[in-house]
């Protein structure tokens, strides 16, 4: 399998250098992180102190994919509604793509990482799409996608992507509550 096969949303960014470097981004996390490509779906998203006991761990590969659609979702909804609108979907779908490469970095199945421990995803994520040769755009979507920077979007499509990933966020903790018997 490869990084199409986990995120076949990749296939729809139309800009070329876009679409390989969120490729390229997620391969290398992947494999820095001693992964193969195949077992990023079985990455939990949140470490391991905020994981519901009772609750199946919620994938990161699932997290991101949702993020991706609601992201979608409202852009492509609002230019329906407001042609005139300037969004760039492709920046939205490729920021959401994005926007939480790094948590491989942050931790792993049992403990949090030095890197979690002092930096965090939204900063780490940075260097990770500098590396992957993505454009600042890209870098401001992971460092404003999270309340745990002081980063602002600045933009809307970073405005859309950190929305989509707030309710996305918020849908999965409700249902691991609900799985794990919690209101």
């Amino acid at each position: 399998m490869d990084i199409e096969g986990v995120f076949p949303e990749i296939e729809s960014i139309e800009d070329d250098s876009l679409r390989t470097g969120v490729a390229t981004a997620w391969t290398t996390a992947a494999g820095v992180n001693g992964l193969d490509v195949e077992e990023l779906p079985q990455q939990p998203w949140l470490p391991p102190e905020a994981r519901p006991e009772e609750a199946e761990p919620f994938g990161l590969v699932e997290h991101v994919r949702d993020v991706t659609a609601c992201a979608v979702g409202l852009a492509e909804s609002l230019l329906q509604r407001h042609p005139d609108f300037e969004i760039d979907l492709d920046t939205v779908l490729a920021g959401a793509l994005i926007h939480d490469v790094s948590k491989l970095y942050e931790f792993d199945a049992t403990d949090r990482t030095e890197l979690g421990e002092l930096l965090g995803h939204p900063y780490y994520g940075v260097a990770v799409v500098s590396q992957a040769n993505l454009p600042v755009e890209m870098a401001h979507v992971v460092l404003s996608h999270s309340p745990k920077t002081t980063v602002e979007p600045a933009t809307l499509e970073a405005r859309l992507v950190r929305r989509a990933d707030e309710a996305a966020a918020a849908a999965a903790r409700a249902s691991a509550g609900a799985s794990a018997g919690q209101e």
